[in-house]
């Protein structure tokens, strides 16, 4: 046999017989396609419509807070105008008020691309604010209450501009992740013109209901935000252009869990642990 193989394979006879070794085949390799980063914003804002914020189907600037084209809105403490953008979209009379002209100015500017009614501006440090008693049927302050000098005057205002029956949307950082910010965060942050209190659960109830209005809701968002803050400082970026590895690959991560056959149990979970914001509606009786 063996003289057999060489003789049909040119093996000369006192060569050694070398093993017959398969050939692999040929697998091409495609380099797969890169994954574009999650964007910490984007994320945010689709992490914040699955708590209620921006329902547009709905006319809800916060689940159960609906704006209209009747209502008079004052957005105190507007900042950048997100806020008055969605009740513009709506039709609605929008107040913007801001101790910063130039908030106050951006967010008038775009404003001018929508359907409000009027669109009316106010530069003030709401001591007091330069409007009517009884003007607003709506009355939105968000991450305002921390920064004021002195929180139950600022409150009367708020109450004082209220039509009686008017709905009030506020909110205040919660305790749990401020004092964790606080650990983290370069001391200016918690200071003048920043956050120069933390506003504990029941105290914040409790400077609401002295004021005089009724809660109807306490509750509390933004899990994400508060992980978020704790990394953004880590990565020392500009708030601007927050771009960093860190932050993308938590982006990424909760991205993963929102898309997740449990992930909406999850997220309320980690909400009411650790939540970036509390929220209360109230009405003025």
């Amino acid at each position: 046999m063996r003289d057999m193989i060489r003789k049909f394979f040119g093996i000369a006879r006192n060569d050694a017989l070398a093993p017959i070794v398969p050939i692999a085949p040929v697998i091409e390799i495609v380099p797969a396609a890169p994954v574009a980063p999650a964007d910490s914003f984007h994320v945010g804002l689709r992490d914040a419509l699955a708590s209620g914020w921006y329902l547009q189907e709905s006319d809800e600037l916060y689940r159960g807070f609906v704006i209209n084209a009747e209502d008079i809105v004052l957005d105190i403490g507007c900042g950048d105008g997100g806020n008055s953008l969605f009740c513009g979209h709506r039709g609605a009379h929008v107040i913007v008020a801001d101790i910063d002209a130039d908030k106050v100015e951006f967010t008038r500017q775009r404003l001018t691309e929508t359907p409000a009614r009027i669109v009316q501006c106010v530069v003030s440090d709401a001591n007091p604010l330069p409007l009517e008693s009884g003007t607003a049927s709506k009355v939105v302050c968000m991450e305002v209450l921390e920064h004021v000098d002195d929180p139950v005057q600022f409150l009367s205002e708020l109450v004082r501009v209220g039509q009686q029956g008017s709905h009030y949307l506020l909110s205040v950082p919660d305790p749990v992740q401020e004092n964790l910010q606080k650990q983290v965060a370069p001391a200016s942050h918690f200071e003048k013109p920043n956050h120069i209190r933390i506003i504990q659960r029941d105290e914040f109830e409790k400077m609401v209901t002295d004021a005089g209005l009724v809660i109807e809701r306490h509750e509390y968002y933004g899990f994400y935000w508060s992980v978020w803050w704790l990394l953004f400082w880590v990565c020392k970026v500009d708030l601007s252009n927050p771009r960093h590895p860190l932050l993308e690959s938590w982006a990424k991560t909760w991205e993963i869990l929102m898309d997740s056959p449990n992930g909406e149990h999850v997220r309320s979970a980690l909400n009411d642990f650790m939540p970036k914001s509390q929220i209360i509606v109230a009405r003025k009786p």
